[in-house]
């Protein structure tokens, strides 16, 4: 990220099988079509099952094209135990008994010379789950090779080649091999290997300078360990993004020398990673905004610090293990531009200038994987078409695109109303990863997506109610599984605790970690709120089954009993008037009991059963500094807050929208009893003109209150 805060902020894992589960790998080979005699065709496929249950189970496949590209692909097996495909994703399933044939959906049709596509499904067995021993794609068996190309039948047109964009001017040019380098490997399959990925935020990225570390601890977190990165193996991650800061840890022009004990201290961080056997990603972090973004007004002098940098790390790591890769910069950005065209033609002279400085300084450089961002890893489809560019004229195979996401950004720090995780964020969501692997994965190019999250993360996680950033993390785990997009979750020591090893929100990491695998099961809500008197009532909530089959609802260990407790009607989930009246028990204001509602796949949704009463607030007086209202919550939760003046015009910060910014704006203390109004959001009230506020709670129940600020004085009034 690029934001620099004193206090906590912002891959697949190839989970162990359960009993029963099954793995193949399948590799695919030569095979000649006679309607393509002139295309080379091979492929391969892997083909796990890693989740089984009684009766059913949940299988992923990877499908890679080792020939020619192809538009439009067709996949078939034979199931030798009779299993029957029940339910579909990313991609068109259909069966004749044991035979099954997937075809691609609209947006993976396309798959390049060892590109992958993935898709998956849940299945059914009775007996045994033997996994398929063969596989055909497009008629083509996979064997791991890949068929003789011959000469296109004369008169056949030419390939089209994608133009080929001249690089700028002022970017130097790079050396032509004598050979094509060869790759460490599949570049796709590496990035697959890579989920699921971690961050390690806010450490070796400080731009603080303290003796404790040179500035490693200067952001709050401690030392890094050996036994960190070895409980970093241990959770499950199978790479390590390391984001570094350089600006105050080198000396002045002409050579800018990197100060030895700060090389060193990385270099041992990095060896401890690559020791676990872990992927490893280093970088020019905030260096993007401290000096790298004066780049319009001071060419020269950026591209000279930036190339002794580089030239210094591309000779240290030279001969480190290939699983080592290098990010040229971190969320690059330019001040002073005069707009787009220039931004992107000069992180296309930066990017140039890297690869030319690696790739000339030998060793295992001369193939190591290389990470090139777009313009502020934007996932925009013109900032990924200039990155494209670029790709296409170096025409270099070991090479990896990246980009960051933080959500759809009103529902992401919960500001204009967005404090749900409704159809437009996940359209978002959608968007962004279709747009993503259009452009790359899909032309062969892989990717990772080297930060995630949600940007109300820097403040706390809290920001997001639990269960709509519950179903944020399991809805983009799906998507970018299914896309073969590597993530790496960023964490600033929010998250996981660099000395306790304990995650500080388990709800949150299980979710997380189901999501490299599966899908789970989520609702329209976490909460059931039941008012704390008068008559109770039978209570639903809709389940987003996301493909799975709902299989029962659990307080602790005990199931709940279908037709008496609750009943199903779709995807509807309601509790009858008895056991509703049971779980609130005496009615006490907040959670009387927990429930678990269990699926066919993935981690259990919890749905608390809250009594409460509409909140009451009370007249305060205070300072556009310091000032609280009191407010008794009756077990009730704040969602979000709208702000306007009399005219009924939006009042305070962000002012094109009546919502405010949870946090930033106002925020709910419930140990307290009370919520406060910020600094920030008085900042941006007119001097004496009345406020009100409607403060909106999870129940439903909505309060108004008006405030009104004088100089540095605030009084508070209940409407």
């Amino acid at each position: 990220m690029t934001q620099q805060t004193t206090t906590a902020r912002g891959r697949r894992w190839r989970a162990g099988l359960v009993a029963g589960g099954v793995t193949a790998a399948l590799l695919g080979g030569s095979f000649a079509i006679a309607a393509s005699a002139h295309a080379a065709t091979g492929c391969r496929v892997v083909y796990s099952v890693p989740s089984q249950w009684p009766g059913g189970f949940s299988a992923n496949v990877n499908v890679t094209n080792l020939g020619d590209p192809i538009n439009g692909w067709r996949l078939t097996w034979t199931f030798p135990s009779g299993q029957q495909v029940t339910q579909a994703w990313n991609a068109n399933i259909t069966s004749s008994g044991s035979q099954v044939t997937a075809t691609n959906v609209s947006y993976n049709a396309n798959l390049g010379t060892n590109a992958t596509v993935s898709f998956g499904f849940n299945g059914s067995w009775t007996g045994s789950n033997t996994a398929p021993t063969s596989f055909a794609l497009n008629g083509a068996t996979c064997t791991g090779g890949v068929g003789p190309t011959t000469a296109p039948p004369t008169g056949s047109p030419s390939p089209t080649v994608p133009p080929t964009t001249a690089p700028p001017t002022t970017a130097p040019p790079s050396p032509t091999p004598t050979t094509t380098p060869r790759p460490p490997g599949n570049p796709q399959a590496i990035v697959d290997d890579m989920q699921p990925g971690w961050n390690l935020g806010n450490t070796l990225d400080s731009t603080g300078d303290n003796q404790a570390g040179s500035g490693e601890t200067s952001w709050g977190n401690p030392l890094v360990t050996q036994a960190l990165i070895r409980n970093i193996k241990a959770q499950g991650f199978k790479s390590i993004r390391i984001p570094t800061t350089w600006t105050h840890h080198h000396g002045g022009a002409p050579n800018y020398t990197i100060d030895p004990n700060r090389l060193a201290r990385v270099k041992q961080v990095v060896d401890w990673a690559l020791a676990e056997d872990l992927y490893v990603m280093i970088n020019l972090h905030h260096d993007s905004w401290q000096w790298i973004n004066h780049m319009p007004s001071n060419q020269t002098t950026v591209l000279a610090r930036y190339s002794a940098l580089w030239t210094q790390l591309a000779t240290t790591f030279r001969d480190s293990s290939p699983k080592l890769h290098f990010e040229s910069v971190n969320e690059p950005q330019f001040t002073g531009s005069s707009g787009t065209a220039q931004n992107a033609q000069l992180l296309d002279v930066l990017n140039r200038r890297f690869h030319q400085i690696v790739r000339g300084s030998g060793g295992n450089n001369a193939t190591r994987l290389l990470i090139l961002p777009t313009l502020h890893t934007s996932s925009d489809q013109a900032r990924l078409t200039e990155l494209a560019s670029t790709f296409t004229a170096l025409n270099d195979p070991n090479m990896i695109a990246t980009v960051h996401y933080y959500g759809y950004w009103p529902f992401s720090v919960n500001v204009a109303g967005g404090y749900r995780f409704d159809a437009t964020a996940q359209q978002d969501v959608v968007d962004s990863l279709n747009r993503v692997h259009s452009t790359f994965v899909s032309r062969g190019i892989p990717v990772v997506i080297g930060e995630f999250g949600l940007l109300g993360f820097d403040r706390h996680t809290g920001t997001i109610q639990q269960g709509e950033k519950l179903k944020f993390f399991e809805f983009f785990g799906y998507h970018t599984r299914t896309r073969n997009i590597a993530i790496q979750l960023w964490d600033n020591g929010q998250h996981l605790g660099r000395t306790s090893f304990q995650w500080s929100d388990p709800e949150l990491i299980a979710q997380i970690k189901s999501a490299w695998t599966t899908r789970s099961g989520t609702a329209a809500s976490d909460m059931i709120f039941v008012p704390r008197a008068g008559a109770i009532t039978a209570k639903s909530v809709a389940l987003n089954l996301n493909g799975l089959t709902f299989q029962s609802l659990r307080q602790g260990n005990t199931n709940l009993v279908q037709g008496t407790d609750y009943t199903i009607s779709g995807n509807q989930l309601t509790l009858t008037t008895s056991a509703v009246t049971r779980l609130v028990g005496n009615r006490a204001y907040g959670v009387n009991a927990t429930l678990h509602a269990h699926f066919s796949a993935g981690v259990p949704w919890r749905i608390n059963i809250v009594s409460s009463d509409r909140p009451v607030l009370q007249n305060a007086t205070g300072t556009t500094s310091s000032f609280t209202i009191p407010t008794a919550f009756n077990g009730d939760q704040l969602a979000t807050m709208e702000a306007r003046y009399a005219d009924g015009s939006n009042a305070g910060p962000h002012n094109w929208t009546s919502y405010k910014e949870f946090d930033v704006t106002f925020a709910p203390n419930y140990g307290a009893n009370n919520i406060s109004l910020t600094s920030t959001f008085f900042a941006e009230v007119n001097d004496n003109a009345p406020v009100t506020l409607t403060f909106h709670f999870w129940s439903g129940a909505t309060v108004t209150y008006t405030v009104r600020r004088s100089g540095s004085s605030v009084t508070g009034t209940v409407s």
